[in-house]
């Protein structure tokens, strides 16, 4: 199998796992695939510039301030929701690029299970089920602080010798006829 003149096996000296277990196997690494496919882009993002900068990061500076104000869970719940309801559009837009290449050039119809276009469905499932375990344990908390699970009550009396068995069944009479005298 010919290999791309830029891939070369190289020694181990000052290499990462990645390069060795690639060298052993005769495989590109990540960072091999990478670099060529930057290489073979370059005609197509001269037609297509994208920005170099990284998408803007929202200022967290004033929701650590405010929980760590925060005195009750109500308070902790005020700055979650609001944190979440911010973050909420980046996370859909990131949900629906990866949904997109996924459906790019209807790869995924009839994907297998584990294919590159049901594993870019599943990344923009799963970027949005960030947000869905974050309100999940915030509305978890919320319920241990508003809404505890009642305590069992105990009828006064005396104590059971054992509370993991079943109270005893009552007394049936046995069914069919009645023995003779």
């Amino acid at each position: 199998m010919p290999q791309d003149p830029d891939f070369e096996l190289y020694d181990n000296v000052g290499r990462d796992a990645d390069q060795i277990a690639a060298a052993r196997y005769g495989i590109a690494t990540r960072g091999d695939l990478l670099r060529w496919a930057r290489r073979d882009s370059e005609a197509f993002l001269a037609e297509h510039p994208l920005p170099d900068k990284p998408l803007p990061s929202p200022d967290l500076a004033p929701y650590l301030a405010a929980l760590t104000a925060a005195k009750t869970p109500a308070e902790v719940s005020a700055v979650t929701q609001h944190l979440l309801d911010a973050a909420e559009p980046a996370l859909r837009a990131v949900s629906d690029y990866l949904f997109a290449t996924a459906q790019w050039r209807g790869q995924h119809r009839g994907a297998a299970k584990g294919s590159t276009p049901k594993l870019l469905m599943e990344a923009a499932s799963r970027s949005l089920s960030v947000a869905a375990i974050a309100d999940e344990a915030d509305l978890r908390t919320l319920r241990a602080a508003y809404d505890p699970a009642p305590t069992p009550t105990r009828p006064p009396g005396p104590a059971r010798a054992s509370t993991a068995l079943p109270p005893a069944p009552p007394h049936v009479p046995p069914a069919g006829p009645a023995p003779g005298r």
